[in-house]
This record gives structure tokens, C-alpha cells and sequence, in this order.
């Protein structure tokens, strides 16, 4: 088993991330790494609380002479991300995180790291396993499923936490604490089709989209990055206005929070036409990489002759793509209040259309949408819905959950900062995030509670260029252990 990471300093920290590298822990199959983490728990004596949906409670009791100190909840995820470059032999359900150091970042091998949120989880493990740092009373919370619908905490169950902080340990921006996030609603599209059987001596193209540097569909919405599932609906879009093709297969993205990095769609095309739809592919790769640039360095389009049986009919393809045509997605507005922020958005997340085993032919998408105006999320969400309302389809706004409002004047900030200044020697930047943190949800169901969120450097979050700063580690540790020493009296 890969041990590199015990080698790290801190290693109060580092020795609890390589044991979840170890234990495969993905969305909806965290119940490994719980078990783990109670029987850890249990035989340091201290008690342990799994809420009806699989959210993980462990509390420890203040150490000596901080026993009227506020409790504070430490609150991380279990689980990650599971992406992979194509062709890396990796099962995210059995297989550990291999790690490397590089040039003083740790990196997976063409895997997505888990360090969102493996080393929020890991700080919390440090703390409760340590026996000289000073603290109030503990309730370590590991969520499940926050990276496919923040089921755990959507679901968390109301009065099992005694807390008045939270310290949320999933943010990826050394120096930044982070006091608001955006909320968010997912849509969830399908539809079933009758198909025709493939035109008597067509043939068929498979085109693929790939090589894009992809994303988290929050933080890294705004930076002009490529979706493979836009650009492929981009082109089929085009192509249909001038050759009677017909569709018979899409696949793009896997996660609604993910900008896909890769997209392919299999469509039957008259023979004559063959050299001129090929320099319709020629000319769109050229294109696309002219219009992306360094962007998107090592975008590709790729294409290879396929064979099908039954493709939709004209009508169906048309109306399908134009819906996709009209979805939805990225920036839809900047923050007025807040310079540089991204209010509202939405992410194309997954496409497919694929044979159905019960015959014909089965479509599903999923688009993400967040705003940190709660009313906005509505708005974009009944657009998407309308778009694919229009092919009649079954529509579902579902997972909503509310934004984090920010207060400036917190009295947890105003600690935050003062604390940061002293460990550091730096202001800290104060911040609200394009994306889902758990601190609006639990937040909501525990008024009054004072939050922040706050970690160490994480580039690539959510792809396997996934990769974190090991002397931020350090810095994230002993900014924790500080405030956790300066908690005030209760």
C-alpha cells in the first residue's frame, strides 16, 4: 500500500490523508471509511452518532482548562470525486489513491486527488486523536454525498449538534476565508424515444471532444474553459442545418458538477456525403482550438467510423439538439455587489443518449445551476426546464438547497482575522464561493450558528489534475490549532 504521504509534515494531518487515499471512498460508497472511522474512534474512548441518512457525528471533551470554551463543530465530507484520465486502469470502488510529490505538490496518478474534502476530514481526525493540543469541546461532522447532491447534508438531522461554531474545512485558497456561498438547484432531464432502423447503406461517424482541462462547474465556471458537451451539440447543431444525418448515440460528462472534459455522439450519414461531413470536422476542430487558444492547449477532436442499427428520426434529432441548443449554460450574471464573483450559472453536466435495453432509445442530461440569489436559481432552473419542455420531456428540479448569506460583521470572522494575522502574518482575504457549501444547508437548520470555511491550496478540484500545496497544509493546520486554542468562553 502507497505510504508516501507519511512522510509529509505535518504529520498529525498527513498520516489521516493517506489512510483515506487507502480506503476508496466515491459518492454513495462511504460506508467503508465510516465504519473505519468509528472503530478508530472507539478505541481512542471517544463516542461516536450516525444520523438515519449515514452522516457521521464524533465528539470529544474539551481538554484540560478549556472546559467553558464554545463547542465547535469541525465539518468536512467523506466522500470524493471520482474522475480519471481516459485509459488509467482505476476502480474508484476498490482501488486506492496513488499519490505523488511533486515540486511540492501532491498529486494522484491520473486520478482525481480526494483532497476536496480527504484533508478537511483528516484535519478534524488530528484533532480528535491529539493529546496536547488545547480545544473546547469537539463535534467532529462528516457529511456523505456532498460532491453528487449534498444528500448528507440536506438531510442531516436536526439537534444532534450542540455546537455555536462551524468551522467548514472544504475551501482550496490558502489566506482566503470564505463567509457566503451560492445555492443551487439540479435538473434532472429524460425522455424516451421510438427509433427508426439506420438508412439502408449509410454508414456512421463517431466524433469525439477531448483533451479539455474541465472543472469544478462553480469555481472555475467563469474562466472561459470548454464544456466537451456544448461543444458537441455546438457542432451537431451546425451539421444538421446542412447534411441529413441521423443520430443514434451522445455521451459527455459524468458528474453535474463537473465541466465535462470529454463528449462523443454517433450519427449515420449518406456515403456521398462522407468527404464533405470529414471537413466539416476538420474545419470545426480548427475552430474550436483557434477560439479556445491556450485555454484549452490540448483540445481534440477526434473521429473514427462506427456502425449502428437504428438512429432517431429527422424530427426527434432536430428538436433534440436544438434543446440542448437552448440549456442553459455557464455565466449567466456577475455579482453587482461583489467585484470578480459569479452570481448565478449553469453547468451542462451529462448527456447521453443510448440504446434501451426495453427497446428504442433512452436520453438523460443533467445541468447544475447555482446563484447566490436564491430567486435566481428559480429563474435559470425554469429556463433550463423550459427549453426541454419543449421535446416533452420529463423535467426535474430536485437537491435544491439554499445559499450561505454572508455577514461581515460575524463576531467568528472578526476572531477569524485576528487569529490569521497572528499564525500567518497576513491579512486573510474575505470571500463568498460560487459553489454548494455545506455551511448554507446546515446553517439553515441551525439558526444563529456562527460559520466560516477556510483551507489549503487545492488546483484542479473535481479532475485528475487534482493537486495540493503541502506547505499550505501546514499553514491550514496551524491556523486551526490556534483557533481552536483562542475559542471563547461559552
Amino acid at each position: 500500500m502507497n505510504q508516501i504521504l507519511t512522510t509529509l509534515e505535518p504529520h498529525a494531518i498527513w498520516k489521516h490523508f493517506q489512510t483515506l487515499c487507502n480506503i476508496p471512498r466515491p459518492s454513495y460508497h462511504e460506508a467503508a471509511l465510516r465504519d473505519h472511522l468509528i472503530a478508530w474512534a472507539h478505541d481512542l474512548g471517544l463516542t461516536t452518532y450516525v444520523d438515519p441518512v449515514g452522516n457521521l457525528v464524533i465528539r470529544k471533551a474539551a481538554s484540560k482548562g478549556m472546559e467553558k470554551a464554545e463547542t465547535v463543530v469541525l465539518q468536512g465530507h467523506l466522500d470524493m470525486v471520482a474522475q480519471k484520465d481516459a485509459g488509467v486502469d482505476h476502480d474508484f470502488e476498490t482501488d486506492p489513491i496513488i499519490t505523488r510529490v511533486i515540486d511540492g505538490w501532491v498529486h494522484a496518478t491520473g486520478t482525481t486527488l480526494g483532497a476536496d474534502n480527504g484533508i478537511g476530514v483528516a484535519a478534524a481526525l488530528a484533532v480528535l486523536e491529539s493529546t496536547d493540543l488545547q480545544h473546547g469541546p469537539i463535534e467532529a461532522l462528516f457529511t456523505i454525498e456532498e460532491e453528487t447532491s449534498l444528500r448528507g447534508a440536506l438531510q442531516l438531522e436536526e439537534g444532534i449538534l450542540k455546537g455555536k461554531i462551524l468551522l467548514n474545512l472544504d475551501s482550496e485558497d490558502r489566506g482566503d476565508v470564505y463567509i457566503g456561498c451560492a445555492g443551487g438547484m439540479d435538473i434532472n432531464v429524460d425522455k424516451n424515444y421510438e427509433v427508426l432502423p439506420a438508412e439502408q447503406g449509410a454508414q456512421a461517424f463517431t466524433v469525439t471532444i477531448t483533451g479539455l482541462r474541465g472543472g469544478h462547474s462553480g469555481l472555475d465556471i467563469h474562466k472561459g474553459r470548454a464544456n466537451a458537451n456544448v461543444l458537441l451539440v455546438r457542432f451537431l447543431n451546425g451539421l444538421k442545418l446542412s447534411y441529413p444525418v441521423g443520430l443514434s448515440a451522445f455521451s459527455g460528462g459524468t458528474l453535474r458538477n463537473a465541466i465535462s472534459r470529454d463528449a462523443s455522439a454517433t450519427f449515420n450519414y449518406d456515403p456521398k456525403d462522407k468527404a464533405a461531413i470529414e471537413q466539416c470536422i476538420e474545419q470545426f476542430k480548427q475552430d474550436t482550438q483557434a477560439e479556445y487558444g491556450s485555454i484549452e492547449a490540448n483540445l481534440e477532436v477526434l473521429v473514427s467510423d462506427a456502425s449502428v442499427d437504428t438512429q432517431l428520426s429527422a424530427e426527434q434529432h432536430t428538436a433534440l439538439i436544438n434543446a440542448l441548443s437552448c440549456a442553459p449554460h455557464g455565466v449567466n450574471r456577475m455579482s453587482t455587489e461583489l467585484e470578480g464573483v459569479t452570481e448565478t450559472s449553469c453547468n451542462l453536466g451529462v448527456i447521453n443518449l443510448k440504446n434501451n435495453p426495453e427497446g428504442g432509445k433512452s436520453f438523460d442530461a443533467c445541468l447544475l445551476v447555482r446563484s447566490l440569489v436564491n430567486s435566481a436559481v428559480d429563474h435559470l432552473s425554469n429556463t433550463a426546464k423550459s427549453a426541454f419542455s419543449l421535446i416533452d420531456a420529463n423535467v426535474v428540479l430536485e437537491n435544491g438547497y439554499p445559499g450561505w448569506r454572508p455577514d461581515p460583521n460575524a463576531g467568528l470572522l472578526k476572531h477569524f482575522l485576528t487569529v490569521h494575522k497572528e499564525v500567518t502574518g497576513q491579512e486573510a482575504n474575505v470571500k463568498v464561493i460560487h459553489a454548494g457549501l455545506e455551511c448554507g444547508i446546515i446553517g439553515a437548520k441551525y439558526p444563529g450558528m456562527e460559520m466560516v470555511s477556510f483551507g489549503p491550496n487545492i488546483r484542479g478540484a473535481h479532475s485528475p489534475t487534482e493537486r495540493m500545496e503541502i506547505d499550505s497544509v501546514g499553514d491550514f493546520w496551524r491556523l486551526l490549532v490556534a483557533l481552536l486554542a483562542s475559542t471563547p468562553k461559552a
